[in-house]
């Protein structure tokens, strides 16, 4: 699969294609710095990672600030020293969301210091998109899995959200795996497929898809080509 962009759901708006109104997801897609390329002889895998969003280098630890730029170390001139050569940097700031596209066997094309932007989706027509759901703590099953509730009459005593009996008698005398019960709702990885793309703005790098993307807005997203057709 082609390397992907990394970039922030903006929000949602609407706009007319063709004299229909479309409600679509504003990305701000990129841009991005490739920080690395592994490669099946250094690292057993073939993938190009990719930053996406600057750090302050007050907020960033040493490793991260040499994972993209060369600094002066005993470890780093003992090496040299040596005659190991050191690694290729990217010469950029430290990223905040950082990710890797699996590249097996295929020309991607990039090297360590490029800059992606959402032009790698110009002439694409349908993309992926995985986020992080929002996070609503616990709930129950009424708000969770959409159960209607017990009857709100006289002989229900203060239990019209609960979910009712879970078990089952002398056969098979347990609760089966997968019964739906309370629990964490949300802020689990969700991947929307075939997402149609509307509109690329490589000026201000957006780009506009048809329908919902999973998070809040200013999440982090990954954007890639997709393999459903």
């Amino acid at each position: 699969m082609p390397v992907g962009l990394l970039g922030k759901k903006v929000g949602m708006t609407q706009v007319y294609d063709d004299g229909v109104m479309v409600p679509v997801t504003v990305i701000q897609a990129g841009p991005c710095h490739v920080l690395q390329v592994r490669t099946v002889d250094t690292d057993g895998y073939e993938a190009v990672q990719v930053g996406f969003e600057d750090k302050p280098r007050r907020l960033s630890a040493r490793s991260e600030r040499g994972h993209v730029a060369s600094l002066d170390s005993k470890r780093q001139k003992k090496l040299s020293e040596s005659g190991v050569a050191a690694a290729e940097k990217a010469g950029c700031e430290p990223k905040r969301f950082i990710r890797e596209f699996r590249t097996d066997g295929e020309d991607h094309g990039c090297a360590v210091g490029n800059e992606l932007n959402v032009s790698l989706f110009s002439d694409v027509a349908f993309i992926d998109v995985i986020g992080t759901s929002k996070g609503r703590g616990f709930a129950g099953v009424m708000k969770r899995h959409n159960f209607a509730g017990q009857r709100a009459t006289h002989g229900v005593k203060r239990v019209h959200r609960h979910g009712g009996s879970i078990g089952q008698s002398a056969d098979p005398s347990r609760v089966m795996k997968g019964t739906r019960m309370g629990g964490r709702y949300g802020g689990k990885q969700i991947t929307v497929r075939h997402l149609k793309v509307v509109r690329v703005d490589e000026e201000n790098n957006l780009l506009l898809v048809r329908g919902a993307v999973p998070g809040p807005n200013g999440g982090n997203l990954v954007i890639r080509h997709t393999n459903k057709y």
